[in-house]
């Protein structure tokens, strides 16, 4: 019992500081939307927000990869909490929107390249065993976030301001950082690749994606279950963009109704995540994902279907429910499958095509939603995600493919 709660001394750690700035970045989120439309008045200031934040992470994850991969990334998470604190605290001192623009592109630079990192540090730090618990853990703590980020920063516009919000994401971040700052430095005598490197930066993010190319091209297997699930993430987020749309216009709910429709997604989410940590050493890692994959979409068919409030909640509680599995599943795969010495290169540089085509998609689903119906649009979405979810849960359950979610990859399968 001891030795079990030793080895999990430092997973702890580290789940406490991935809670708090889950916690935080909740919080930021909603009151940076607000103090955007109070200073304006406008809506689309603050949907300029979202174009920003999306021009961001497009423009970071075309290089970052190459420059995680060649850092300590204990070192790295601690310098980007910081960076990232020090922006939240600067922000609130502006009043021009284009500042705060620039601002927020900054912040979600350094955003978006704490997330490999992270990744590629806990791949690291978690032994094979203990992954599939971990990434249970961190759902649940990510969908208590989900809760109560939104409830705190409630509470403290009821009691203060957005900007009194605005400055607890940046103690919080702070604390991370320092939490982040108690943990092993598990790279300490690694030599990085091509850290003295002289070529120019473009002769290196040309090597770096035809390592990602070529790292493909060899493990499609792992390629193509990576690009399934995240065309079933794309086509979630595009639908997810009219769902005010579809629940107020289109099922005639008042903004109480789709208040509550949005908490019970909560509770699903929560529902999901705790059921997923009890009993995630007992399923298999391929149908974590493939069901759970399978389930979300379903989730999403009953609710673009729906015609009455009762059903769009079983719609939004059987989605949010079955997300957990599907994430938990889908970063087990990931780590096990992903040679850590190139995971940062390699996630960023998907992770660019995944939030290009966010965009696209987003962007054809609003268009279409004005030249036809809302209701169609997201009705054939939820078909097209149900039919990528099959093919999916066909991959993973093949018998001949059972190696991958048993194994961790070799560097020399890059």
């Amino acid at each position: 019992m001891r030795k079990a709660l030793e080895s999990w001394r430092y997973p702890a750690i580290l789940l406490c500081s991935i809670g708090v700035s889950s916690v935080g970045e909740w919080i930021y989120f909603i009151a940076l939307n607000l103090i955007v439309l109070n200073l304006t008045e406008s809506a689309l200031a603050v949907s300029g927000l979202y174009i920003v934040r999306a021009i961001s992470s497009l423009f970071t994850n075309f290089w970052s990869g190459s420059l995680i991969d060649r850092f300590n990334k204990k070192k790295l998470m601690i310098f980007l909490n910081l960076v990232q604190s020090i922006l939240i605290v600067i922000l609130p001192c502006f009043s021009s929107l284009l500042w705060m623009y620039v601002l927020v592109f900054l912040i979600t630079v350094a955003s978006s390249m704490y997330q490999p990192t992270s990744m590629t540090y806990i791949t690291k730090l978690i032994p094979v065993e203990q992954r599939k618990r971990f990434n249970a853990l961190r759902s649940l703590l990510d969908s208590g976030a989900f809760l109560t980020g939104p409830a705190i920063a409630g509470f403290l516009f009821t009691v203060g301001t957005p900007y009194m919000a605005i400055y607890l994401n940046a103690i919080a971040l702070f604390l991370s950082a320092c939490i982040t700052f108690k943990m092993p430095n598990i790279e300490a005598l690694e030599k990085f690749i091509n850290r003295t490197e002289k070529a120019s930066l473009f002769r290196v993010l040309l090597l770096d994606w035809q390592m990602v190319i070529r790292f493909s091209l060899k493990n499609s297997y792992v390629m193509v279950v990576y690009l399934l699930f995240s065309a079933i993430i794309i086509l979630m987020t595009a639908t997810d963009s009219l769902e005010a749309a579809f629940a107020t216009q289109i099922l005639a709910l008042s903004e109480g109704e789709y208040g509550i429709l949005v908490s019970i997604a909560g509770v699903g989410v929560l529902f999901g995540s705790l059921t997923n940590s009890v009993i995630v050493e007992k399923i298999p890692t391929s149908w974590l994902i493939g069901m759970g994959s399978l389930v979300t979409a379903l989730g999403y068919l009953i609710f673009t279907s729906s015609f009455s409030f009762l059903i769009a909640a079983i719609g939004c509680f059987v989605l949010s429910f079955a997300t957990a599995f599907a994430n938990t599943g889908f970063y087990t795969f990931y780590q096990n499958n992903i040679p850590s010495e190139s995971m940062g290169r390699i996630g960023s540089i998907y992770g660019f095509f995944e939030a290009l085509f966010i965009i696209i998609f987003t962007t054809i689903f609003g268009i279409f939603a004005e030249w036809i119906t809302i209701r169609s649009v997201v009705i054939s979405a939820s078909f097209m995600m149900a039919f990528v979810a099959v093919i999916l849960l066909w991959l993973n359950i093949k018998p001949s493919k059972s190696h991958y979610y048993k194994r961790l990859i070799s560097s020399k399968q890059q």
